[in-house]
């Protein structure tokens, strides 16, 4: 945040106010604020944020500074005031003036906030004129990002513009006192929208929406909602056969679904859950957060298979209150698509796509300008990590202390893809698009970009990608007409997000430890040490290469992966007795002599790809069904406190092999043993962690590095992180992790853009 103060004392001043000030209610608090301290002038919104003369004393415009500072309505983020000295006036009162759109639009669109504590008690207050009305919202609270059509954000730039305000909404968008004074969105049942149930062809049924969607979902039945910025699939989280035939529907095997439960007492009769997490669920931006299940737990099994964690969040629209308050127990709210499609959000969309999953519609007549995932998130040592950043995040900027010289969009990666655009000092990062492996996911991609450009005004110059040459991201940033192209490798992209999340340029050694990245060699990267800054980087280490045997077809069936490090850990000739190797047996050595041969095999030193292998020796899991299944499975199975971890050794080459081949080695050692299974999960565990420290005290003697960024989607994995961190802390370094965004490849997009910024600049 900046403060720029011209002339310390005038009579009258300019102010002129940049972050996230419209739509949060900041019009209404400056004239509040200018009223209390009897000073005059106006305010209004303009393309940049909010503008505002004020005239008095010296000393009350002091404290007027002071107070936009300190005391900004909840859901604002002041990021610069600056003020100038202007000749007095004379006028006496103060007002809130027209918008104004004639300059180039810097201004901030709002995320979309949870509903507020005050509008819950309207919905919930059968006195009121709101009593179960599914759209009530304030300036505290309610649509913003989802419904916003351009800037400035004034409600003829919104799809409420659909909706004229009625006499009452209007008394209360024109009163200052009012907390809807200039809310946008404010309506009523008397002039707003509208729910309706719908069959599960789509024809209007003549019931309650609300008790028409909850008597369905107590009898077993499956419904579509229509939400912020998209559909959920609602099943009650109880009803084992409901659950199941939802999974069967979405062709969803084992991927947990997220849980929706009516407050925070009844998410602790699930989990267990300390203060931090119980902020994440509570704070505006409403994200599911992953928390340790109790064992008492009564939710259906198909919910989270396999797993000790379940993905909960708390309502955020009257609509969810309304329902869960009916309802009673946890509800199943999943994505409102089918398998690897995109959420759907457009009304005939959803009751095509949908139709053969859900037995009834609950939709309503606002239409959703952007389509919004759900963010994910847990806690981890009191500090939110992010796994997928989107509704309630987007679209805030985050601030970087370096300047974007020319307008820079960032591609991302194909799976969990966002991009990225850059201008000034702040990074747009998107909501999340998915993995791009089809159609209406490209459709997604391009479509968002092409809207949050029209937003904000911003027109490329410089366009960042992956290397990867086959990524549709890839493809259509090299399609692109007129723009200067700026190749990033992924690994670099991954450290480079960390260090703009940290707002720290580097160098640092960089651990970028994920599943997959096209290398400049030409084999799979994935287990890096790197020497990075924002500029560039170079490969100092990395986990020695096995073959990936079958290509994408080992990552979907982790045991080939342990075919390839038996090979590599015992030369050829794996221990027999193996139950891996006899639950695979019709495979196995045609497996083997492929990746011997390099037949569709790949070489690749990819951390990911190390967890599968263990994970299968262990016989966790031999397939997966969604990515990272077996290493998140591992993690979970692993014992905390199994003492040392195993040593992997490290080659003398001009750029050091970490043999995690030895890892294998002692992981079947122990497995021969009769050690616990998950005795050796946890060694194994602390053996990474080891071979990280090891390995950055080698290149900090060798480079004189003492930064270490941590990055890539295997630092999900809380185990590792938790000990890595704590174990390179001990051993001397400075510790990067991630904050603001996630370390998966959702960060991707904003490791671009730093990067092609800082070429941009010249460093």
């Amino acid at each position: 945040m900046q403060t720029e103060l011209v002339n310390a004392a005038p009579e009258r001043l300019r102010v002129d106010v940049e972050g996230v000030v419209q739509g949060v209610g900041f019009r209404p608090f400056v004239s509040a604020l200018a009223r209390r301290l009897d000073l005059s002038g106006f305010v209004g919104n303009d393309t940049s944020g909010v503008f505002i003369e004020v005239e008095g004393p010296p000393e009350l415009l002091s404290r007027f500074v002071a107070a936009l500072l300190d005391e900004p309505p909840t859901l604002a983020r002041v990021e610069r005031v600056r003020t100038r000295a202007l000749r007095t006036t004379g006028d006496r009162g103060f007002t809130i003036v027209a918008s104004t759109t004639t300059a180039a639009r810097h201004a901030l669109v709002t995320a979309d906030a949870g509903t507020c504590e005050e509008c819950l008690q309207e919905i919930t207050d059968p006195r009121a004129n709101r009593y179960g009305y599914a759209f009530t919202n304030c300036t505290n609270c309610g649509p913003r990002y989802t419904i916003v059509t351009g800037v400035p954000y004034d409600r003829a730039h919104t799809t409420m513009s659909a909706f004229s305000m009625c006499a009452r909404c209007r008394a209360e968008y024109d009163d200052p006192d009012d907390r809807r004074y200039h809310a946008e969105p404010v309506c009523c049942p008397d002039c707003g929208p509208a729910l309706r149930l719908l069959d599960a062809r789509g024809a209007p049924v003549a019931e309650d929406p609300i008790t028409g969607t909850v008597e369905r979902l107590q009898a077993g039945g499956i419904v579509a909602i229509k939400g912020l910025g998209g559909y959920h699939i609602a099943a009650s989280a109880f009803d084992e056969v409901a659950v199941s035939r939802l999974r069967a529907a979405k062709h969803r095997e084992d991927r947990p679904f997220g849980l929706m439960v009516a407050g925070l007492d009844a998410a602790r009769q699930l989990c267990v859950i300390d203060d931090d997490e119980a902020a994440l669920l509570l704070g505006p931006e409403r994200p599911i957060v992953l928390l340790a299940r109790r064992t008492a737990s009564v939710v259906a099994s198909a919910v989270a298979p396999r797993t000790g964690e379940l993905g909960v969040m708390l309502p955020y629209t009257p609509v969810h209150h309304l329902l869960l308050q009916q309802f009673g127990g946890p509800l199943v709210m999943t994505s409102g698509n089918r398998s690897d499609e995109p959420i759907a959000f457009e009304d005939d969309d959803a009751t095509n796509r949908l139709a053969g999953i859900v037995d009834a519609f609950l939709v309503h007549d606002r239409r959703i300008e952007t389509r919004v995932d759900d963010s994910v998130t847990r806690s981890v040592d009191g500090r939110a990590m992010l796994i997928r950043r989107s509704r309630g995040f987007v679209p805030r900027p985050l601030r970087l202390p370096w300047e974007f010289e020319r307008p820079v969009l960032a591609c991302g990666a194909e799976q969990k893809n966002t991009f990225c655009l850059g201008r000034g000092h702040q990074a747009f990062l998107s909501h999340h698009i998915g993995d791009l492996e089809n159609f209406e996911t490209l459709e997604s991609f391009v479509t968002g970009i092409d809207h949050l450009q029209r937003l904000f005004t911003v027109t490329p110059e410089v366009v960042a990608y992956d290397l990867h040459p086959d990524y549709l991201s890839t493809k259509y940033a090299l399609d692109l007409p007129g723009v200067e192209l700026v190749g990033v490798q992924h690994h670099h992209a991954h450290i480079a997000s960390c260090l703009a999340d940290n707002g720290v340029p580097g160098p640092v050694i960089g651990v970028a430890f994920d599943g997959t990245g096209f290398g400049p060699d030409g084999t799979v990267w994935g287990g890096e040490f790197l020497l990075a800054d924002l500029w560039e980087s170079q490969r100092a280490a990395h986990l020695s290469p096995v073959p990936l045997p079958g290509g994408a077809a080992a990552i979907r069936q982790p045991w080939r992966m342990a075919a390839a490090y038996l090979d590599a850990a015992f030369g050829g000739e794996p221990p027999s007795g193996l139950e891996v190797a006899r639950r695979n047996a019709g495979r196995w050595q045609a497996v083997r002599a492929a990746a011997a041969a390099g037949i569709n095999s790949p070489l690749t030193s990819s951390a990911g790809r190390l967890f599968d292998a263990v994970a299968a020796l262990l016989d966790v899991r031999d397939e997966v069904t969604y990515e990272g299944q077996a290493a998140i499975e591992l993690e979970q199975m692993a014992e905390p406190d199994a003492g040392t971890g195993y040593i992997a050794s490290v080659s003398d080459d001009e750029i050091p092999r970490v043999w995690a081949a030895d890892l294998i080695r002692s992981v079947v050692a122990d497995r021969s043993a009769g050690v616990h299974r998950a005795v050796i999960a946890g060694r194994f565990h602390h053996g990474v962690a080891r071979l990280i420290v090891d390995m950055c005290d080698r290149l900090r003697e060798r480079h004189g590095l003492g930064t270490v960024a941590l990055s890539g989607g295997v630092f999900q994995n809380v185990f590792l992180l938790r000990l890595s961190a704590a174990m390179l802390s001990e051993s001397g370094f400075d510790v990067l992790t991630h904050r603001q965004v996630p370390p998966n490849d959702g960060g991707i997009s904003l490791g671009q853009a730093v990067v092609a910024a800082a070429r941009d600049r010249g460093r």
